[in-house]
């Protein structure tokens, strides 16, 4: 009995642990955004701002659009974010409660992308962007995180561990493909959509290089690249970028506080087959 507690509390210990590990990037980037420029560069390092000023955050808005940044990040994440949800329930559904030729192989091709790395399609589909008029475009930047193969693994497991049951009961009862899908199968699969929503939201919010690469008007940046503009090239300034960091991990943090209980209830849905 004594090893168990004591084992229980070693775990917990690592995990307080750990937590402080990736956790301190994130105090430190707010610290800083608070500081002053003196405070930053002293030795040995503060910890602490030894005198909080909002400078930092003035100076973020006010040398870049950032506001203009932020919109433009959520209209794409949002737009890919949904596209995302519709496209991969519909694949999910029928790999998950149909049978025709080919279906293995069909899911076995879309799973196999997931083994490609982004940037050695960055190449080709800089130049597909390109021939079709895309560059300095909404659409341009949303069109490769339209759709995920890992969201569509994601849900067709998830659906898998309704029963056949379920679906022979509803077909008796007169009701066909689509009213069950979206009658019966989508109301109750809520976890896990708003986990493919928000970890879709939170990926695309994030990217950083193809954004940079299909926009060079100021007015279609996104935040991430937005932030990188308020570096100083001629000096070391690292208060006005960790304001702009802090800015950007805002809506994420609060996705992540508002819909946590969801999050977890659609991880843990999909995880055993049933």
């Amino acid at each position: 009995m004594k090893r168990i507690i004591k084992g229980g509390l070693f775990i917990q210990i690592l995990c307080l642990f750990l937590a402080f590990i990736m956790i301190f990037p994130i105090f430190y980037a707010v610290s800083v955004s608070f500081m002053e420029q003196k405070a930053v560069l002293a030795s040995p390092p503060n910890l602490l701002p030894p005198k909080v000023t909002f400078e930092n955050y003035v100076t973020a808005f006010t040398r870049t659009t950032l506001g203009r940044y932020m919109i433009n990040s959520f209209v794409i994440a949002l737009v890919c974010s949904i596209s995302r949800v519709l496209l991969a329930t519909m694949c999910a559904f029928p790999f998950a409660f149909m049978e025709f030729k080919g279906k293995k192989l069909l899911f076995m091709l879309a799973v196999s992308t997931m083994m490609i790395p982004p940037d050695v399609l960055i190449v080709s589909n800089y130049g597909i962007i390109s021939k079709m008029g895309l560059i300095n475009t909404y659409l341009g930047v949303c069109s490769v995180f339209l759709v995920s193969a890992a969201n569509i693994f994601m849900l067709r497991q998830h659906f898998l561990t309704f029963s056949k049951s379920l679906q022979e009961a509803a077909y008796i009862d007169g009701c066909g493909n689509i009213r069950f899908f979206t009658n019966i199968l989508l109301p109750v699969s809520r976890p896990v959509l708003t986990t493919v929503f928000l970890s879709s939201f939170v990926s695309v919010w994030n990217q950083y290089t193809w954004p940079m690469l299909v926009t060079n008007r100021n007015e279609l940046r996104t935040i991430q690249v937005g932030i990188t503009m308020l570096k100083d090239r001629e000096s070391a300034v690292f208060g006005p970028v960790m304001a702009g960091v802090v800015i950007a991990l805002i809506p994420t943090v609060l996705l992540f506080v508002l819909f946590q209980k969801n999050i977890v209830a659609g991880m843990m849905s999909g995880s055993v087959k049933g």
